[in-house]
């Protein structure tokens, strides 16, 4: 109740008196909407590759981030496996297992992964299990007593690699060194002509509002990058939106939810994969235990671009006929390749997550993937060169540097010094004759939390990310300038620039939980920050220029402490 009211009182002051936070509020509100964030749930008919953590991993920053901002806020984070359809069906039968015991084994390695590369994922949902099946026979019967599911002959190119039809428009023909086959363009899945009775989803009835939607000022950023948006607004302008056939004859698949009222059609597998970001939450009664129903809608849905159509038109349109509110923001990002080439087991190519986690460390592979892949416009390229570059990097701007600032020689040579304040530190350095490098690190250090909140809330992670490495940088070149192990360095300049490295690494170490949280928490860790102030208020506002600057540096650190 106390935080409750402080939070409304919060609210009412005038934004003067808290310019530096403004999230400081709702980070108290115990009234807040949990955030709910989402993967795309993994089709476990095969093991995982390098593909999967990185939308996992990419989620799991944006997931702690949140947490990092607001940590009185719920953060509800979804990922899981898509364990019905064709694919699954096959691939157990070839196994020559059921399909519910190949999804079991399968679906415990994508479980696996996600703890190995620490996601805080909240839920892990399976579409096999129970509770998902009631979902998607509710929505089913909600929508078929509309009038919008209905019964007829319908033909198509249907492709068993993507699990659905295409329609003439979205395929074309290509020549390959067996002669001429007809593909998806989207994806170059090979497409076969089929004709048979299904059950239709009323798509086209929802072409006007779904536009409507990504043309308002509330949807016009609602998927990113903006390339995204702009290609789903020209096929909602330009395609004709065909009705969504939404069944398979049973006949054809039986590994999947069976249509209600009807044995002899088994729901389509997207149709069902979309709707676990409902059951998640368990719609249409709520969770047990706790109200997950009111974590709706879903604040960030993290995909590949390949599958934005399924996101952006099929499962908004399946909400508005629901009459719930869309997904607030969609992140599509790119791929990795290997040399330039798309990931194929074919050729062999694909990178193995578990393998290169064991050889390099979980928070290492976590700062590549968000480094390098944190920009998702262009597909990136899996490179083991680039890989051991940025291990480098982080080891010798983090790892190393922390060594070099907690090392006993320096520690003994500032207490050479009278020993003041961080913001008297910040002062000495405002008002000397000439402004030197500890002052550059210093200021570089203040503005750093706000750099990287605007580039968090632009989406722009390796941005993100890159700003904290930058401040490393100027760390880095500073203590090297200063040299402060040198005889002729004097008392008061050892103990400046002991203070301004212990704060850049306390900053660095707050802002770099949601990308590293192992190696975060060992920083923060040796430096003797306590863990209930390692929350965004501790890095920006009051927290930066307050509290922590009126702390005499280093007294808890723990020198020579190892983060790698």
């Amino acid at each position: 109740m106390l935080l409750r009211c402080l939070a409304r009182r919060l609210q009412r002051c005038p934004t003067q008196f808290h310019p530096h936070s403004p999230s400081l509020w709702r980070g108290l509100s115990t009234d807040a909407k949990p955030y709910y964030i989402t993967t795309p749930i993994f089709y476990p008919n095969a093991v995982p590759h390098i593909g999967h953590l990185y939308t996992l991993v990419i989620a799991d920053v944006f997931a702690r981030y949140r947490r990092l901002l607001e940590p009185h806020r719920p953060v509800h984070f979804l990922a899981g496996t898509d364990e019905h359809g064709l694919k699954i069906q096959k691939a157990a039968q070839t196994r020559g297992l059921p399909p519910k015991e190949f999804c079991d084994e399968l679906s415990s390695q994508f479980r696996r992964l996600a703890d190995k590369a620490q996601i805080s994922n909240t839920t892990f949902m399976r579409t096999t299990q129970d509770p998902h099946h009631a979902t998607v026979e509710s929505v089913w019967n909600a929508l078929n007593a509309k009038g919008l599911i209905y019964k007829a002959d319908y033909s198509g190119w249907y492709s068993i690699t993507d699990e659905c039809f295409y329609t003439s428009a979205q395929v074309t023909t290509t020549t390959t060194p067996t002669g001429t086959v007809t593909v998806a363009t989207e994806t170059g899945a090979v497409v076969e002509w089929h004709a048979e009775q299904n059950y239709m989803f009323r798509l086209s009835a929802f072409r006007e509002s779904l536009l409507a939607h990504y043309t308002s000022p509330s949807g016009t950023n609602a998927l990113f990058p903006s390339q995204h948006q702009a290609h789903i607004v020209k096929i909602l302008t330009e395609e004709q939106l065909e009705d969504l056939s939404v069944s398979r004859p049973r006949a054809r698949l039986s590994w999947g939810v069976p249509v209600p009222g009807d044995q002899d059609h088994t729901i389509y597998v997207w149709f069902d994969a979309l709707l676990v970001y409902l059951s998640g939450i368990g719609y249409p009664n709520g969770g047990k235990g706790q109200d997950l129903m009111n974590s709706w809608p879903v604040d960030l849905q993290v995909i590949g671009k390949d599958i934005i159509r399924f996101h952006a038109i099929y499962l908004p349109a399946i909400l508005q006929a629901l009459d719930l509110p869309l997904q607030k923001r969609l992140l599509a990002h790119a791929h990795w390749t290997v040399e330039q080439k798309k990931m194929s087991k074919s050729i062999g190519n694909v990178a193995d997550p578990f393998e290169a986690m064991d050889e390099f460390g979980v928070d290492v592979i976590r700062f590549y993937v968000a480094r390098v892949g944190g920009r998702f416009r262009d597909d990136t390229d899996w490179s083991r060169e680039q890989l051991e570059k940025h291990d480098r990097e982080i080891q010798s701007l983090l790892g190393n540097f922390l060594l070099r600032a907690t090392s006993p020689k320096i520690a003994a040579r500032a207490a050479g010094a009278e020993p003041v304040s961080l913001q008297a530190v910040f002062d000495a350095q405002q008002s000397a004759q000439t402004p030197g490098p500890i002052l550059a690190l210093m200021t570089a250090n203040r503005q750093l939390p706000e750099k990287l909140r605007l580039a968090m809330e632009g989406m722009e992670l390796g941005d993100a990310l890159g700003e904290v490495v930058e401040v490393l940088r100027v760390a880095n070149k500073t203590f090297t300038d200063v040299a402060p192990w040198k005889a002729s360095a004097q008392p008061e300049e050892v103990y400046a620039c002991r203070a301004a490295s212990l704060e850049a690494l306390r900053v660095a170490g707050v802002c770099l939980q949601p990308f590293v949280p192992g190696v975060a928490a060992r920083l923060l860790d040796s430096l003797g920050v306590p863990e209930g102030e390692r929350t965004w208020s501790q890095v920006e506002g009051e927290g930066l220029l307050g509290r922590w600057a009126e702390r005499m540096p280093g007294v808890e650190v723990k020198e020579g402490a190892r983060l790698f």
